[in-house]
Parts: structure tokens; C-alpha cells; sequence
């Protein structure tokens, strides 16, 4: 069988079984296995929440909240990701999570999941972007330019966020080749910064290397420069893991781009877990370091994320402004992949008629077969979310929460479905360990959304909680439980022939 046969036979089964659970193949499946990774790689990006977040936990317990609570945290991403990646293998939609709970839990279930979902992932874009300006363009390129960070006010805070915002949403409506081969330079930029960076930081530093620090637990809570309000030590270390449970999401990005991903059973879990393994084994190596060559740490934690400049400051100056400049493209990249997957959930729920103006959402520009309009809806809203000018602690939290939640809703409903009506599995099947992977997800996401709730972000309490009253008050209120059908049955309503239709007009225009 030669290439481009097996290539068709792929690709026909991949639409074969797109048709199986109701759909039309309408965008372009033009993404590599390699690209379907690259696009959650740099969602997680560890150079763009490693950095900005990093005080998060150095302000809680010190190294310690850095040096064991980044694997624990890890650990925590991986178990949730290995059982994601399972119903991903069976389920391989755009809007992948939405259908997952729908399918597996019923419709209101996978409705309120898609809404969770979509509101983290919204909050995602808006905080890598906020991040984007500050500190990788306020503090470290503006002054290249003799821009001093002090002379920024808000309204170039929001000129710049939406102006690059904008431009992302520009580059993925012209198409997924277009935005894969960006995402897809982006992932192999971020494996050889970090090490380049790593490389420069321990090389350049003055400080002798001490490995103690990443296990020493200094409460620096309540003091000033702190993050968080005065909390106990535990707590402390609970409150410390934001940073990588901010960093290391948004991985659902590999399985809103399925329907654009060849042989998406097996290459959409393994997108999936391959970008939260390396991230982990990379991001802590980063971050660690961090640690490990700074002066003074309660100097350091005092800074904010100033820290990152004064440790960048002992490296050769043109060698450092090379890898300011690739950091910020790499964070710019970051937001470009999350309006991709954001766009993908958007269009795919209201495919469905799960959102307002369902009929324009769902639409597919024909020339580039991207969703165009979920594309410029995401980035519109993004850009609002971050007027709230001090966003960036609420933002992060709050996308780490509500995302971490749309991620168990669909665990917890397959784990009780499992063996009952969920009977038929894709490629990749966790055997005996499924049903306790899934526990320690559900787990874990009840873990973290105490930890994201707790002040100065309490503000993720009223937004969740508010949130999901709204959400009960629409569904039994407004009449969406009676017309919204959620998504079409894995065995019935399939008309193979209105898709071959469909599919064969999309042809004809691209």
C-alpha cells in the first residue's frame, strides 16, 4: 500500500467515523499527530504560566511550593490527562468534552460541561494574553524600544492585548495550515529555549548551586510582596500548586481540534498526554532553576515578576535579548493556539444549538473551512474579560478552575458509565485502571477548586457559583431542556448522503 492510499484510507476512516456520531467533516483535517501535540503543547506553553505565574507559588511556601509541588501537581495533570485521552479515543469531536458529557452523562450534563468549558477557556486566553504584555512586553521588550514600564497605563495594556488578540484571530481564520505550522514551530521553539534558558540562567549565575532550597518550606503568606493573604503553612502549599495547575492546562486543545487531526483515535491521546508528560519534565526543570540562581529569595519574592528580569540580568546582553524575543513570540503563539481550541468548542456546541445565535456560531468560512465566526466571537470576548485592569491572579486562577471542573464532568460521568452504556472504546483503553485513574481526577479537580477559591481570589467563588445558578436557572427556566437536543445519537439520525452532500459542496468552493 503506498503512501498517499494509506494516507485516503486514514482520512476515509477518520470521516467515517465522524459521520458515526452525526456530523459532516465541514473543517479541514489537514493536522499531523505532531501538530495535534504541538497545539496543547503551546496552550500549556511552560515559558508563558511557568514564568508569569511563578510567584504564585514562590510567594505561598517558598522553593518547596517549586521544587515538590510542581510533580505533585504534575502528577495530578497527568492522571486527569490519561483519562481524558481515553474517551478522547473514543469520542474524537471538536468540542470534544461537550460531547463527551452529553454522550456519556446526558444532555444537561454535557450542556453545563460545554458552558464550564467554554468559560475556562475564554479566561485562558484572556490570561496568557494579559501575561503576554506583562511582564514579556511592559518589562522585558519595551525597554529595548526606550520605553520605560512605569510610563504603560492601562489603555496601553489594552491597546496591546487587543491588538495582538485581534491578529490571532486574524491567523486562524485564514486557516488550520496556516495556524498548525505556527503552533507547530512554537513547539519545538519552547523544547530548545528551555533548555537554552536553563542552560544560560545556572551557567551565567554567581550563586552557588543549593538543591535544599526546592525543599525548604518558607511561608512567606501575608508578608509583603506575597500573593496570598496570611495562611497557614498546608494551605500555603495548597495555594502554591496555581502554578502548575495554571501552567499545565489546557491540553483539551488536542481534542477541540480532532475533527481537523488525521487518524484522531490514536493521535488526539497521544497530543494529549505527550504535551502534559513533556511540559511536566521540562516545566520543572525551568522552574526549579529559577530557584535555584536567585541572590535572595525573600529579595526575589518582593519583586513580583520583576524576579524574572533581575535573574535574567547576570546573561550576556544580546544572548538575553535573543531569548526575551523568542519567549514572547512563544507566549504570543501560546494565545494563538487557545483561540484555535476555544474557536473548535464554540463552533462545535453551537453546531449542536448549545449557544445564543447558534445558527452564525456554527457557520464555516468556505474559502479557508474554519469557523469564522466562533474564531472572532472568542477573541471579541477574551479582549472584554481583560478590561478589568489587575486581572492576571483572577484570570489564571479562574481558567484553572472552571477548566479543571469541565474536565471531571465527562470523567466522572464515563466512570459511571463505563461497562453500562458506555461499552465501546477507541484504540486507547486504560484496561483495570480506568475507574481509578477517574477517581483521582474527580478527585483532584475538587483539590483545586478549593485551592482557587481561596483569597485574594475568592472573586473565582462568586464568578463559579453564580455561574452554575445561572446556568440551572436557564436550563429549567427558559426552556432549554425541551429544545436544546444536544448532540446527535451514536445510532441513529446518521444521513451518510446529506454529509456526502455537504461535503462535496465544501470541495467545490476550496
Amino acid at each position: 500500500m503506498d503512501a498517499n492510499h494509506s494516507s485516503q484510507a486514514g482520512h476515509d476512516s477518520d470521516v467515517s467515523l465522524l459521520h458515526k456520531m452525526g456530523y459532516a467533516q465541514e473543517l479541514s483535517r489537514r493536522m499531523s499527530g505532531f501538530s495535534n501535540f504541538a497545539v496543547s503543547f503551546s496552550v500549556i506553553c511552560i515559558l508563558s504560566g511557568g514564568i508569569t505565574a511563578f510567584q504564585l507559588a514562590f510567594s505561598a511556601a517558598g522553593g518547596a511550593s517549586v521544587g515538590l509541588g510542581w510533580p505533585l501537581g504534575a502528577l495530578f495533570a497527568l492522571i486527569v490527562a490519561v483519562s481524558m485521552s481515553q474517551i478522547a479515543s473514543a469520542f474524537p469531536t471538536a468540542g470534544g468534552l461537550y460531547h463527551w458529557g452529553s454522550i456519556l452523562g446526558g444532555k444537561k450534563w454535557g450542556w453545563m460541561t460545554a458552558w464550564i468549558n467554554l468559560i475556562g477557556l475564554i479566561f485562558v486566553i484572556s490570561a496568557i494574553n494579559f501575561g503576554t504584555y506583562d511582564p514579556f512586553f511592559k518589562t522585558l521588550i519595551a525597554p529595548l524600544f526606550g520605553v520605560q514600564p512605569e510610563s504603560l497605563g492601562w489603555w496601553h495594556q489594552t491597546i496591546f492585548i487587543a491588538v495582538i488578540t485581534i491578529s490571532q484571530a486574524v491567523l486562524n481564520e485564514r486557516g488550520i495550515r496556516i495556524a498548525s505550522k505556527i503552533t507547530d514551530l512554537s513547539g519545538y521553539l519552547i523544547f530548545i529555549v528551555t533548555i537554552l534558558l536553563i542552560g544560560a540562567l545556572l551557567y551565567y549565575s554567581s550563586v552557588p548551586v543549593d538543591f535544599h532550597r526546592l525543599i525548604t518550606f518558607t511561608n512567606f503568606t501575608g508578608t509583603d510582596g506575597s500573593a496570598w493573604p496570611k495562611q497557614a503553612t498546608p494551605l500555603a502549599f495548597l495555594s502554591g500548586l496555581l502554578l502548575v495547575t495554571y501552567t499545565i492546562t489546557g491540553f483539551d486543545a488536542s481534542a477541540h481540534t480532532s475533527e481537523e487531526t488525521h487518524n484522531a483515535a490514536r493521535n488526539v491521546p497521544r497530543g494529549i498526554i505527550g504535551s502534559v508528560f513533556w511540559s511536566a519534565i521540562f516545566g520543572y526543570a525551568m522552574v526549579a532553576s529559577f530557584v535555584l540562581v536567585m541572590p535572595d529569595l525573600t529579595a526575589s519574592m518582593k519583586q513580583g515578576t520583576g524576579f524574572f528580569e533581575a535573574i535574567l540580568a547576570p546573561i550576556p546582553t544580546t544572548f538575553r535579548i535573543c531569548l526575551e524575543l523568542a519567549m514572547f513570540f512563544i507566549n504570543y503563539v501560546c494565545g494563538l493556539a487557545a483561540v484555535m481550541s476555544t474557536s473548535r468548542m464554540m463552533y462545535a456546541f453551537a453546531r449542536d444549538g448549545g449557544l445564543p445565535c447558534s445558527r452564525i456560531l456554527r457557520s464555516v468560512n468556505q474559502k479557508h473551512r474554519t469557523p469564522g465566526a466562533s474564531i472572532w466571537t472568542c477573541a471579541i470576548l477574551a479582549i472584554v474579560v481583560t478590561l478589568y485592569g489587575d486581572a492576571f491572579s483572577v484570570l489564571s486562577a479562574g481558567s484553572a478552575v472552571f477548566l479543571y471542573i469541565s474536565y471531571a464532568m465527562p470523567i466522572a460521568s464515563g466512570m459511571l458509565a463505563e461497562g453500562n452504556t458506555w461499552t465501546e472504546k477507541g484504540p486507547f483503553q486504560l484496561g483495570i485502571w480506568s475507574k481509578p485513574c477517574a477517581l483521582l481526577a474527580v478527585i483532584g479537580a475538587f483539590v483545586l477548586a478549593y485551592v482557587g477559591i481561596q483569597p485574594p481570589n475568592e472573586k473565582v467563588l462568586y464568578m463559579l457559583v453564580g455561574f452554575i445558578a445561572a446556568l440551572l436557572v436557564i436550563w429549567y427556566g427558559f426552556g432549554v431542556r425541551k429544545s436544546f437536543a444536544g448532540p446527535p445519537s451514536l445510532t441513529s439520525g446518521v444521513d451518510d448522503e446529506r454529509f456526502q452532500r455537504i461535503e462535496a459542496d465544501i470541495d467545490q468552493t476550496t
